[in-house]
């Protein structure tokens, strides 16, 4: 037997330390270290094995085969969007949300579905039993002939059962509950958390199983866990939302098959997960007419264009210091505008309180959105209402300049086809594009050109 060591472990980054520290000197956390037991066990030097019991043997490039690999589409359009166009088989995706936002309800519906389209699925549970797992599924009306639920946390037993009933797809909710058996330190450690995703790595790449891993998410929002945690999975999803609200969103950040930032948007209501096939209409449904502070913007959150509403409320301060407020977008972002507007276009607003947010909860940080929020904060200082049948489009320089945007195009016909008449976009975007008839696109090349035409 081999002698126990002791380590301290950082829980945020993994650092790894002979004695305690009170910081971790490598991300700087404070009473980050935790005590963990390192037992190394003897391994068998110079043999890989695949998952399949399989011995690994260097290949020439050119004798490695292509098979054609389709990918598998879902009930679910909005997922099918944010995977880069549907499930590869043999991926390891990390899902990731706060609690009770909808991840175990997303996964048990797509896992009913996949099962009920010819795949067999092996849904693995360390957080619930099975019959807790069952009221939900009938709440879902979610039920096939192939879909196991396994409600366990040992990943010897895990890996025993999907060697024996070679599912098709996996679940496991959630990889924070896993626990290695050879590994001394406790369930949830940074160590445990790297070995189990090694494991569930091996496992997707070696017998083509995929596998859908639930992450738990920190105070700031990140998944628990190390950092490599993200580097080894193929497709990191995080789902958002306010739990006071229905409506949620499934960002990618990571997609080694598709691109990333795509989003997808949800309802949760009483029978489960409901796609929203047009969410440019729900952010701009309740818009009011005639109100100062709103410009529309058209926001492309990786190839989906979407329409939303920034609002600005702009206040005389009743104290010595300004206060810059954003929900939904960036606070710095917003400080640079607002400079911009004080130094090029001339709007006092040193001793004005700002409040901005993006209506609809969602977070939008791409530089298009410049022109907009100048034109709401504008709108509100001088109290004077935009068009409603207006948008805006463009990068704000230091300058004062209007730089070019990428897919301008695609965000004009996402325009006209809510009903928008009039755009206003960067004067160099113009000669790259065919826009559509019926809206007027105006190119401008200043700040002033841009509030000149929203205001007269």
């Amino acid at each position: 037997m081999a002698k126990a060591k002791i380590k301290y472990v950082c829980q945020n980054c993994g650092y790894s330390s002979s004695r305690f520290l009170g910081r971790c000197p490598n991300c700087g956390e404070w009473n980050s270290l935790v005590e963990e037991v390192e037992q190394k066990t003897p391994r068998a030097v110079g043999v890989s094995m695949a998952a399949g019991g399989t011995q690994t043997k260097p290949q020439l490039l050119k004798d490695v085969s292509l098979k054609k690999t389709p990918r598998v589409q879902t009930q679910i359009a909005e997922l099918n969007r944010v995977l880069g166009g549907g499930i590869v088989p043999g991926s390891l995706v990390l899902i990731g949300g706060d609690p009770g936002i909808g991840k175990s309800t997303l996964l048990l519906q797509v896992s009913g579905q996949l099962a009920q389209t010819g795949g067999k699925v092996l849904y693995v549970s360390g957080e619930e039993s099975a019959n807790q797992i069952k009221m939900r599924a009938d709440r879902l009306a979610v039920s096939s002939d192939d879909f196991y639920l396994y409600p366990e946390t040992d990943m010897g037993a895990i890996k025993a059962n999907i060697t024996e009933l070679k599912p098709d797809y996996v679940v496991i909710d959630s990889v924070q509950t896993m626990q290695e058996p050879e590994m001394a330190s406790a369930v949830g450690s940074v160590a445990q958390i790297r070995e189990v995703t090694a494991d569930l790595m091996r496992l997707a790449k070696g017998s083509g199983i995929t596998i859908f891993v639930v992450g738990h998410v920190t105070k700031g929002g990140a998944i628990a866990g190390p950092k490599i945690l993200e580097h080894m999975v193929d497709t990191v999803l995080y789902f958002e939302g306010d739990l006071h609200h229905s409506y949620r969103i499934l960002r990618s950040v990571k997609n080694r098959f598709g691109s990333t930032n795509e989003i997808g948007v949800f309802e949760m209501r009483a029978g489960g997960l409901k796609e929203v096939s047009n969410p440019s209409e729900i952010f701009l449904e309740e818009r009011l007419k005639g109100a100062a502070g709103s410009a529309v913007v058209v926001s492309l959150e990786g190839t989906r264009p979407i329409l939303v509403e920034i609002q600005a409320l702009v206040t005389p301060t009743a104290f010595g210091n300004a206060k810059r407020t954003t929900a939904g977008l960036n606070q710095n972002r917003v400080s640079l505008i607002m400079a911009v507007l004080e130094k090029r276009a001339g709007l006092m607003l040193q001793n004005q309180d700002a409040y901005l947010k993006a209506a609809g909860g969602v977070k939008l940080d791409e530089p298009a959105i410049d022109l907009a929020l100048a034109v709401s904060i504008a709108s509100s200082y001088r109290d004077k209402e935009t068009p409603p049948t207006d948008c805006f489009i463009g990068e704000v320089g230091l300058t004062g300049e209007i730089r070019r945007v990428t897919d301008i195009e695609t965000r004009v016909r996402e325009a006209q086809k809510l009903g928008f008449k009039r755009i206003v976009v960067p004067q160099n975007n113009l000669s790259e594009a065919e826009f559509p008839a019926g809206i007027e696109v105006k190119g401008v090349q200043t700040l002033r050109q841009a509030l000149h035409f929203a205001f007269g």
